[in-house]
């Protein structure tokens, strides 16, 4: 063979090895004859050898969550041996607010205790309405309930998963009166353009960032755009406490009213000129204080924060940067200014026209090949009971007939998992499973 011919064939590309497999093999197999020994082998749902061969013991350990060890041990032995729990608080809220350069912070128990505060704080009008995509939690839109306010459902962007400003511009009401964004799985919302919006109708900004720990936009973190946000540091979460929530705050107006709400005890540490002090002994009725063990725990994971995400950021670039050379498959998209983490998973979209056959069919492949691919999804609020029933709302929710962007988000998605440790043998594996399907498209189309 010329030299030409042999830098032709070196520089031919797997995409096109792939995007060609399917169609020669599926046209050999009906002609009746046999794979030669350049072929793809037999994917493993039909019999052949499994792509995968990395031990399940070490994949395990890779993706293990929450990943605790002994600096959490020794940290929470010191704290029963001093018996200082209470001093733990102040002490993290120290940290989290030098971290996120934040004005104001406040621990709560969980998640749902930091959005109840935060709406609590507003202090609005009864009936007031706030814009909350559909593709949350319950507490991001149900905590509202409490204060009279009434969500508005937005619909999610099918390309990031993250809050449709578009939406919101069509749905805003003389009633409308705040926004709260959600950074689903890591990637932050584009607050630069939702910030302009709220400016320019003069809506307060919220936000929940408890999947987005570490992220930021511009160089400011998730939670200290809007003029108050919340994180949660549940033990699924990118800071795991097992439970606990933080509270951000602009202003200390917000920051008092929040902190009071849930925290009997901080009125009497306000300036003497707080229209909060006065409340000291009862606050405003609820105890949201975040257990000290939790702190503990959650100080320990904030010093490794940084250092998780970037491993687990760098993994999945690893693996994404070969797999998105396969036709019909993408990933959420991230601006340049943008810095995102990963909760949960990574995910990533399918297009079933582009590749030919069904998502369920491409997990059962995948999955056969040794590849711990899933699906999950997200709960869609609107369509859960309690919004439509109006006893329990200023007035009743409008329950949108269809959020196109959230139905395509869940329609279309596939969990990848987060490995936190060095793992190349691991990530060459799934790639090769991957292009191994790919390769037998034609096949699986007709499952």
């Amino acid at each position: 063979m010329s030299e030409k011919k042999l830098e032709k064939n070196a520089g031919q590309t797997r995409r096109s090895f792939v995007q060609a497999g399917g169609a020669a093999l599926a046209g050999f197999g009906a002609a009746g004859g046999t794979l030669s020994a350049r072929a793809p082998e037999a994917l493993a749902l039909d019999g052949g050898p499994k792509s995968v061969s990395f031990p399940a013991s070490q994949q395990s350990a890779l993706t293990k969550w929450p990943r605790y060890g002994p600096a959490e041990k020794k940290a929470l032995h010191d704290l029963i041996d001093s018996g200082k729990f209470y001093e733990e608080l102040p002490i993290f809220e120290k940290e989290w607010q030098e971290y996120t350069k934040s004005p104001f912070v406040k621990a709560h128990m969980n998640g749902t205790s930091a959005l109840t505060s935060m709406y609590s704080a507003l202090d609005l009008p009864p009936g007031s309405e706030i814009m909350v995509p559909s593709y949350t939690f319950f507490a991001t839109s149900l905590a509202m309930r409490f204060f009279g306010y009434v969500p508005i459902f937005i619909d999610i962007d099918p390309q990031t998963a993250c809050f449709d400003l578009e939406d919101a511009k069509r749905k805003l009401t003389k009633r409308t009166r705040a926004i709260c964004t959600m950074h689903s799985w890591g990637l932050p919302c584009e607050m630069d353009r939702i910030s302009d919006f709220a400016k320019e109708k003069g809506l307060i900004l919220l936000e929940d960032a408890a999947h987005a720990h570490g992220a930021s936009m511009q160089g400011k973190m998730m939670g200290a755009w809007g003029v108050m946000g919340i994180y949660s540091f549940q033990a699924s979460k990118v800071l795991p406490s097992v439970e606990g929530g933080m509270g951000m705050y602009q202003t200390r107006e917000y920051f008092e009213r929040a902190a009071a709400f849930g925290h009997y005890e901080d009125p009497p540490k306000f300036p003497q000129d707080s229209p909060v002090r006065q409340y000291e002994g009862t606050g405003f009725g609820q105890k949201y204080r975040m257990h000290p063990f939790a702190a503990t725990v959650a100080r320990q994971q904030l010093r490794g924060l940084d250092e998780r995400n970037a491993v687990a950021a760098k993994n999945i670039r690893a693996l994404n940067d070969r797999l998105l050379q396969l036709p019909g498959l993408s990933e959420p998209r991230c601006r340049p200014d943008q810095k995102r983490v990963y909760y949960y998973a990574s995910m990533l979209f399918l297009d079933e026209a582009k590749v030919g056959f069904k998502r369920d069919t491409l997990l059962k492949a995948l999955q056969a090949e040794g590849v711990r691919a899933s699906k999950w999804d997200y709960p869609e609020q609107h369509k859960m009971k309690i919004y439509s029933e109006a006893k329990w709302w200023h007035h009743k929710p409008e329950i949108p007939a269809m959020l196109a962007g959230t139905t395509q988000v869940n329609a279309t998605h596939i969990f990848m998992p987060i490995l936190y440790g060095e793992a190349p043998e691991l990530l060459d594996q799934y790639v090769q499973a991957f292009e191994k399907v790919w390769a037998r498209r034609n096949t699986l189309a007709k499952l």
